[in-house]
């Protein structure tokens, strides 16, 4: 079996001191796929830069306390990718791709929105640039599985309030459009909702810090593990882990009947 585990940190200092690398160390996934590190190479401890078991792999954003994503995985990759080939992008660390034999693995962190309208259009700008890397990943016969966060709730069943959030980053109508594109002319599959399709509060991966969002669930799904069909299908659960909070998301956990 192989577990994979995607999880944005809000900060990977501050999930370490709220234990998130004792939950990892209990969890022992295969890999584990982190986004919003929040930290440049040199703030990593020993302990951050390759927790026991695991090798670690970075691409830090070039503003600090900024963005940034990371992958740890049990076995060394065979090659690691930084970036999706865009300046603007990749100076602030949202991509990073582990090959192994059989298998990628990519952790991905797209814009929020939510900030200001130039950060929206700085979204639309990603997911413009990002939607034909994603076609060509689909072309290179490879199996893939994208782990991170999003930022787009697809469905309404994919967030508490949607009728109230219509005009909000994170359920647009054009993000939610790009996304059922990347589906339906790509090919690819998300993999919690193939397992799962009628679920709705237990899917949630991120609350907001305002008010009691979490304490009343009032949530979204905008953390995914996405999956190419030959390694989509071997998914065996999948879970979002809600007991400990390291981070205002989730962790959210897939496991395959696969090995690599």
């Amino acid at each position: 079996m192989l577990t994979i585990v995607s999880l944005n940190l809000n900060g990977i200092r501050s999930a370490a001191s709220k234990g998130v690398f004792t939950w990892l160390d209990e969890t022992r996934a295969d890999v584990v796929c982190l986004q919003e590190l929040k930290a440049q190479a040199s703030d990593l401890s020993p302990t951050m830069q390759a927790p026991d078991g695991y090798h670690g792999n970075f691409h830090c954003a070039e503003k600090k306390g900024y963005s940034g994503v990371g992958i740890y995985s049990g076995r060394k990759p065979e090659r690691i990718v930084e970036g999706i080939g865009d300046a603007e992008f990749d100076a602030e660390g949202r991509y990073l791709r582990a090959d192994f034999a059989n298998l990628s693995v990519i952790s991905v962190y797209l814009p929020s929105g939510s900030s200001s309208p130039e950060r929206q259009e700085a979204k639309f700008r990603f997911m413009e640039k990002f939607f034909p890397l994603l076609a060509g990943l689909r072309q290179e016969g490879r199996e893939i599985v994208i782990c991170g966060d999003w930022n787009i709730a697809h469905h309404p069943i994919d967030l508490k309030n949607w009728r109230g959030n219509q005009k909000n980053s994170g359920f647009l109508p054009e993000e939610r459009d790009w996304l059922t594109r990347v589906f339906a002319e790509q090919g690819w599959i998300d993999v919690y909702r193939r397992l799962y399709p009628e679920a709705s509060g237990e899917a949630y991966t991120w609350w907001s810090n305002r008010g009691q969002a979490r304490a009343n669930n009032v949530g979204w799904r905008i953390d995914y593990q996405i999956a190419s069909p030959g390694i989509a299908a071997k998914a065996l659960r999948a879970s979002v882990f809600k007991d400990r909070r390291f981070s205002d998301h989730a962790p959210l956990t897939v496991d395959y009947d696969w090995q690599i």
